[in-house]
């Protein structure tokens, strides 16, 4: 789910197809890509920013090499706007093909942006031999990515719902509505901060109380240039004006990502926090990083839901191997890894009920934590605004309140 903004406006016009290369591989062919794959190097270019992703991702380089005799190495980044912005200067170069990035872990504004610019390999995603465990039926969002289908070009391997964290010890009746949040951080300055735009959680937050404020949140599904977006922000700007003094350091600083904030929150200097992993705090209390007493929670009329996604640039060199990466990924055994909440808490992507005995063994037999909501508790998860969103608040953000830390 991390995933950062691009600098630059999105037009989003008819989509461009990138020009095929002969390293071009094909998914139906799946015998001809895994022995193409072979003795490959795939780069991967994901964020890395937290300890235990960049350590899932290790483990799966692990699988891969063992299984298919692939290396994986893993381009940590700190904005995926990076990739984005080196594949669009390969394409201006005119390399189309030996691309540095042949795998991106990407959604949003940054899918949006490849996506319009015929900057991705596919459609591949529905001819991975792991698609059929994927569960369209019940989780139908993956499907579509903030408002924008997909349509192949991104391989979804973890799905993520926006939760509260609380000390329960300290804290044992949470805000459950913003306007709650606002009344209760007015009672409890310096106690509550979200991280500084255009982090992809703080960001997050700022869409959340959108949905929040606003009469009519189903605008944020159409494109910012198609509404009145001054009279649309108006709210939000005014709730964030009225709770930056009672913030933590009275607004006048942000941490820098959600890192920072469970950093926060673990230190005892404030009394909530938020992620986009439903099982980070459990993970985090696995690892001693938090006190068994910290509890999750979401608000009472939804929070925000959103998947990632794998997706290939259209000039990667190592598509054979990229592509067996994103289908290794969906394999069950790699998913209840990832869903373990001593690894990362993250939800599957798969039905369970479209497993065999053995895999949905390995689901079954997770605890997924004493901080981690159960899949009746999470209630309704919100469809991520129109990628203009992310990108125009951000930068107007900014503009108001500063980009220094």
């Amino acid at each position: 789910m991390k995933t950062f903004i691009l600098g630059t406006g999105i037009a989003l016009g008819a989509l461009l197809t990138g020009p095929a290369t002969a390293q071009d591989s094909d998914p139906k062919d799946w015998a001809g890509v895994v022995q193409q794959a072979r003795g490959q190097t795939v780069y991967w270019h994901a964020w890395g920013g937290d300890a235990r992703i960049n350590a899932f991702i290790a483990s799966v380089g692990d699988d891969l090499q063992a299984r298919y005799d692939v290396t994986l190495e893993h381009v940590r980044l700190a904005d995926t706007a990076d990739a984005v912005t080196r594949v669009i200067a390969e394409r201006s170069a005119g390399r189309d093909d030996g691309g540095a990035v042949d795998v991106i872990w990407i959604n949003g504004a940054n899918f949006a942006a490849m996506k319009d610019q015929g900057l991705l390999f596919g459609p591949f995603a529905q001819d991975l031999p792991n698609w059929g465990l994927v569960d369209t039926d019940a989780n139908p969002s993956i499907l579509v990515d903030f408002t924008l289908p997909v349509d192949g070009f991104g391989s979804p391997w973890a799905m993520f719902q926006m939760v509260f964290e609380y000390d329960s010890a300290i804290l044992p009746e949470p805000p459950r509505t913003l306007e709650a949040l606002r009344a209760w951080i007015a009672e409890n300055p310096g106690r509550f901060t979200y991280p500084q735009p255009p982090d992809f959680l703080g960001t997050s937050f700022l869409k959340q109380a959108l949905y929040g404020v606003l009469d009519d949140p189903a605008i944020l599904l159409a494109p910012t240039d198609d509404v009145n977006y001054d009279a649309a922000t108006a709210s939000l700007w005014a709730f964030l004006d009225e709770i930056a003094p009672n913030l933590w350091r009275q607004g006048r600083t942000y941490p820098a990502n959600e890192p920072a904030l469970g950093q926060l929150l673990a230190d005892g200097e404030i009394d909530i926090a938020f992620a986009f992993n439903p099982g980070r705090a459990s993970a985090a209390i696995a690892d001693g990083e938090l006190q068994d007493s910290v509890r999750t929670y979401v608000f009472d009329d939804g929070t925000l839901a959103n998947s990632s996604y794998l997706s290939i640039p259209y000039n990667a060199a190592n598509k054979a191997g990229a592509l067996v990466l994103a289908n290794l990924i969906l394999d069950p055994e790699i998913q209840a890894r990832a869903q373990d909440p001593d690894v990362l808490g993250f939800q599957t992507v798969l039905g369970l009920h479209l497993l065999d005995a053995q895999d949905r063994a390995r689901f079954d037999a997770l605890e997924l934590g004493i901080a981690t909501l159960a899949p009746d508790q999470m209630g309704a998860g919100l469809l991520e605004p129109h990628p203009t969103w992310m990108t125009r608040i951000a930068e107007d953000w900014a503009a108001r309140y500063g980009t220094g830390q």
